[in-house]
């Protein structure tokens, strides 16, 4: 065991764990945040993401002492204290979850692809979001309310 610290949501968390314990479970079992979602452990579904100095990871694959000093950003951190995020705002004005479960990963590739393409298109969204698996089948509204979240984010 070792000693790391963590800085997720602008707050400073010290927590002991193996090094190669993934961040998924740091997150969830050790500080008890639970938006971040356990799919497949493998990384192929993406329910697990989270930004990691402002790029979409799969926490699952990412170890604790990877993790350490950088930035990480998780669904319960990504709207400001003004409000919700634009692309959680297009999620709900597009009414994009069925049952829910992947949106927190989905909601993090998106806004991770919007902050580095304010204005994507069809092709590059199916790109950005085409590893993550969402078993409901919601992708023409999830595409939808990027385009919302773009439009809104830079207008």
């Amino acid at each position: 065991m070792s000693l790391f610290t963590l800085e997720i949501n602008g707050h400073s968390h010290n927590v002991n764990a193996e090094a190669a314990m993934p961040l998924l479970w740091v997150l969830r079992d050790l500080l008890e945040m639970t938006g971040t979602k356990y799919g497949c452990g493998l990384g192929l579904c993406g329910a697990c993401t989270v930004h990691l100095d402002g790029q979409a990871v799969r926490s699952c694959q990412t170890t604790v002492q990877s993790a350490a000093g950088h930035r990480i950003v998780t669904i319960e951190g990504l709207a400001a204290p003004e409000g919700l995020h634009a692309v959680q705002k297009a999620w709900i004005a597009e009414q994009v979850p069925q049952c829910g479960y992947c949106q927190s990963g989905q909601i993090m590739t998106a806004a991770a692809l919007l902050a580095t393409n304010p204005a994507p298109t069809d092709t590059q969204i199916d790109d950005a979001m085409g590893g993550n698996i969402c078993r409901c089948g919601t992708y023409f509204r999830m595409r939808r309310a990027i385009h919302r979240a773009a439009e809104e984010m830079h207008a």
